[in-house]
């Protein structure tokens, strides 16, 4: 039945092994199609089926492993190769299908072939069976399924997973307890199965199936399995699912007993006569009291002909209907009908009408039951009922009954608001689709009109209400263009099973809508507040985390370093100089997170200066080679591509977006692995500008295409064996993304599993005008942080930690400054006090210490006597680095305010402010 075409791809074949396979006939229902290739051509071998490879005289493992990468996963690869070279191939066993030992003779090469088509057709042959099998056992509705001898499930079929509601996944492989949710597998099951198997035949039988909600029965057919030796190996089992069947015979026979028992155990009259009604064969006491006779004589003398004189002659003719309709002996109808008595009285007669057979004669037996006084009872309850009715559907704008399979109704309540118009459209027998189309046109908002009108349809509510006693609809209604929220309520009542019998109301519930609405607007807000927050306080986390690390790494790795060689002075040199760059950039990045303002309200603003991409990338190597050394990986950087290196851009963000990428190669590239981070210029920018392409690639052990595609969600990790216990939040591409959309740039990342991520970053960055301007702003940088502008001043240093203290003293000394400390703010007002006003020129004062902190100690000086002495000049020195901190020095008296770690040329730069 199936048709097969393969596209059959030669690689590095010899002309008579290319000649055998385009002149071997294929195998019916084969054809085929060949194509030579020296190398392996991308494109045909991404649309061959089948690739034969001869690697004879070539590096095997390339030659393979470049097919691989380009083939179809399910197509079938055949490698031609010598014996020798087998070894070579030993990392791709599971992705060749065969290896034929090369030389190989004309009659071999043709013999393999010839057996490879086989091979082909009987795997589409048994693919095509298990087809047919599969859409036969799931096209039925009985219940499939094929077990081993242990009793194991091992296939079923849609049926048999609808019957037990569980998925095939989880009902194949276990056994009969769990998937009908009991506690131990039925022992009648077992026995039946072990006579199949020891008779070797098929069993029919009916088997009651206990189930965690309640007991089936199923009619099953069972037959044995057989292994290819001819023994059994389990059994297959039919079965038919009667339980419901059964289940209403039973009702049947019930209800039958039940109207037996009423008419045998209750006063009932017993009448029987001939089919025409001209006879009477018999008929007790009970019958002619009913009807109002005192004897048969008085009945038959009445009149009687089929029905009674006494019956009221609008009922008559209904009764002789009822007792036309049966045609066959043991059918029965039963009716309802009214007698006057010669006194008056009414009284209301349940009568049932058999048609039985008398001595092969057949005969009408009728019993008549009075129920007058149920049926007045009824009546009394009927009138109860609606005052119930009207009572509790007083929110109601109308209320109707309906019969869904007739569609006929009766209005229950309807508004009394005239200006509604209700009472027009639901009044008299109304009939449901007609109501509704009236209602949709004259009152119901157009945009709701479809909406409404399909859910009240009979044939959806037959649906709906099926599953559930109670459906709600909510529209809009339209009046005089003011618009007003209702909600149509269907409710089914009495059996559903007998009928489909509901009650249907409309209210408004405009005013709960709105207040719904209000509410519903308040809470969204309140939503989007807390999400922008919590975006604001994970990224702020990600960034400490992720960002601070990476330089610290440096700063430790190099501390160590400088060391563990402490005799080598150019060393020690070096890893200061890269430990001063880690340094720099990690302060860098504690500002900007102190930055609180911008974190909080989710905005970071770029600040562009003049740099230099070489120097750029040179101080990035110095932060993240220590840490590639550790982990036994090959860093490169090139910068050779750049033939405009001076820019103006944020450094610091450059930097942090190539130290993510950076930390994710480190962390996920094998020891021996490779790095390698590339800059070059590239053509497209405008005049004044430059485009530059930054590329980090590596030979990690990449991602899969799905993650691949979201790389850039917030907290997205791929979860990988690979992978598992390494430490990270999953924000730093997502940052990366944002950082590089800020920069108007692009961000594009290729990967492969097992072979390695590539990302490519493109900026437009503006080109420097000024040519060499990086350059020119660290040298006049360095111009102005020597000489000082006063030498020799002496300095009041106050700090109560003893490291801090030595750091600031040994750099003001190395700067010609004369030092002297306090570790309070009550010694340092002390010692001011007892020098004098010209001892001291300046006070470098912390803010957190113990006794008197620093804004204490700055009032107690500024309120000092003496007037010279309390207007020195006084700057904070702490790590209290928020603007807030910033404002409140200067409001207690402060002249500046500098930040710990302390930054060289900002301290000095603010000395010789102050001093000058």
């Amino acid at each position: 039945m199936y048709h097969c075409p393969v596209n059959i791809c030669l690689v590095g074949v010899t002309d008579e092994c290319a000649h055998i396979v385009a002149t071997t006939e294929p195998l019916h229902p084969f054809s085929h199609q060949v194509f030579r290739t020296d190398d392996p051509n991308a494109a045909e071998v991404a649309r061959a089926e089948a690739l034969f490879i001869d690697v004879t005289d070539r590096d095997a493992a390339a030659l393979v492993g470049a097919v691989l990468e380009h083939k179809k996963h399910w197509a079938k690869l055949v490698v031609i190769a010598r014996h020798e070279q087998v070894p070579e191939l030993a990392a791709f066993f599971d992705a060749i299908a065969d290896i034929w030992i090369a030389p190989l003779s004309t009659q071999e090469f043709t013999y393999r072939y010839t057996h490879w088509q086989h091979l082909c057709r009987r795997d589409a042959d048994a693919w095509e069976t298990e087809q047919f099998l599969e859409a036969t056992i799931n096209s039925i509705p009985c219940l499939v399924w094929y077990k081993s001898k242990d009793g194991i499930h091992h296939k079923v079929n849609d049926a048999f997973c609808a019957t037990v509601n569980k998925e095939k996944d989880d009902v194949q492989g276990r056994g009969h307890a769990y998937i009908w949710d009991v506690e131990a597998d039925d022992p009648a099951c077992i026995e039946s199965e072990r006579q199949v198997m020891e008779s070797e035949s098929t069993i029919v039988s009916e088997e009651v199936v206990q189930t965690g909600d309640g007991t089936r029965l199923l009619t099953t057919y069972k037959s044995p399995l057989y292994n290819v030796d001819g023994s059994v190996m389990g059994t297959v089992g039919v079965a038919i699912d009667v339980t419901q069947e059964r289940a209403y015979e039973g009702e049947i026979v019930e209800k039958n007993r039940t109207l037996e028992t009423i008419f045998t155990t209750m006063e009932c009259g017993v009448i029987t006569h001939s089919q025409d009604g001209s006879r009477v064969v018999g008929v007790n006491q009970a019958a002619l009291n009913i009807l109002g006779y005192e004897s048969e004589e008085d009945l038959v003398a009445g009149g009687f002909d089929m029905v009674a004189h006494s019956v009221l002659p609008e009922d008559a003719d209904r009764l002789r209907a009822a007792i036309a309709t049966l045609k066959n002996v043991g059918d029965s109808v039963s009716t309802e009908y009214r007698v006057r008595h010669d006194n008056g009285d009414i009284l209301h007669v349940l009568g049932n009408v058999k048609l039985i057979e008398n001595d092969g004669e057949p005969m009408y037996q009728r019993f008549l039951l009075d129920y007058t006084d149920r049926k007045l009872a009824e009546v009394q309850k009927e009138r109860h009922q609606k005052e119930l009715i009207h009572a509790l559907s007083e929110d109601y704008l109308i209320v109707c009954s309906f019969n869904l399979d007739t569609g006929e109704g009766v209005p229950l309540r309807v508004s009394g608001d005239e200006t509604r118009h209700l009472d027009d459209l639901f009044c008299g027998t109304l009939m449901l689709e007609r109501c509704i189309d009236e209602y949709l046109a004259s009152a119901v908002h157009e945009d709701d009109r479809a909406t409404l009108g399909e859910a009240l349809s009979a044939q959806n509510l037959r649906r709906a209400l099926a599953e559930t006693t109670r459906i709600h609809v909510n529209y809009r209604t339209e009046r005089d263009g003011d618009v007003e929220y209702c909600q149509a309520t269907a409710v089914r009542t009495g059996d559903w099973a007998e009928g489909h019998d509901i009650v249907l109301g409309f209210r408004s519930v405009d005013a709960q809508t709105r207040d719904e609405m209000k509410r519903r607007a308040l809470l969204e807000e309140a939503l989007d507040q807390a999400n922008k927050a919590s975006a604001a306080k994970s990224a702020f986390l990600s960034n400490m985390s992720h960002d601070i690390r990476t330089p610290m790494n440096a700063i430790v790795g190099f501390t160590t370093l400088a060391g563990s060689r402490i005799d080598q002075p150019e060393k020690v040199r070096e890893y200061l100089d890269k430990i001063q760059s880690s340094s720099t950039h990690l302060l860098s990045l504690i500002n900007d997170i102190l930055d609180m303002s911008r974190i909080e309200s989710g905005k970071v603003a770029l600040d562009e200066q003049p740099c230099s991409l070489v120097d750029l990338l040179d101080d990035l190597y110095s932060i993240v080679q220590a840490e590639a050394s550790a982990r036994q990986l090959y860093l490169t950087v090139n910068t050779s591509g750049l033939a405009h290196p001076n820019v103006r851009c944020d450094k610091l963000r450059i930097n942090q977006i190539l130290l993510n990428l950076l930390g994710n190669s480190l962390k996920f590239t094998k020891p021996g692995g490779f790095i390698k981070v590339n800059v070059e210029e590239v053509p497209g920018a405008p005049e004044g500008y430059g485009r530059y392409r930054f590329t980090v690639s590596d030979t990690g052990i990449g991602m899969s295409p799905e993650f691949v595609d979201h790389i850039f969600d917030p907290f997205e990790r791929e979860r990988t064996s690979t992978i598992s216990g390494i430490q990270g939040t999953g924000l730093g591409m997502s940052i990366t993304k944002n950082l590089v959309d800020m920069m108007h740039g692009t961000i594009a990342v290729e990967s492969k599993k097992g072979v390695g991520s590539l990302f490519t970053i493109e900026l437009t960055l503006a080109l420097d005008a000024r040519g060499e301007g990086a350059a020119r702003v660290r040298a006049e940088k360095a111009a102005h942080a020597h000489p000082h502008t006063v030498h020799g001043s002496r300095i009041l240093l106050v700090d109560d930690n003893d490291l801090n203290r030595e750091i600031a003293i040994t750099l003001l000394e190395d700067e010609g400054f004369a030092v002297e400390y306090a570790v309070d703010g009550q010694e340092a007002v002390d010692k001011l006090r007892a020098s004098g006003a010209d001892h001291f020129q300046l006070v470098l004062m912390d803010v957190q210490m113990p006794v008197m902190n620093g804004y204490e100690a700055t009032r107690a000086i500024r309120n000092l006597d003496d007037e010279r002495l309390a207007r020195i000049p006084i700057l904070a020195m702490t790590a209290d680095a928020f603007e807030e901190d910033r404002q409140k020095a200067l409001r207690c008296g402060m002249n500046g305010h500098l930040t710990k770690p302390i930054e060289i040329s900002k301290l000095f730069e603010a000395l010789d402010t102050v001093l000058a």
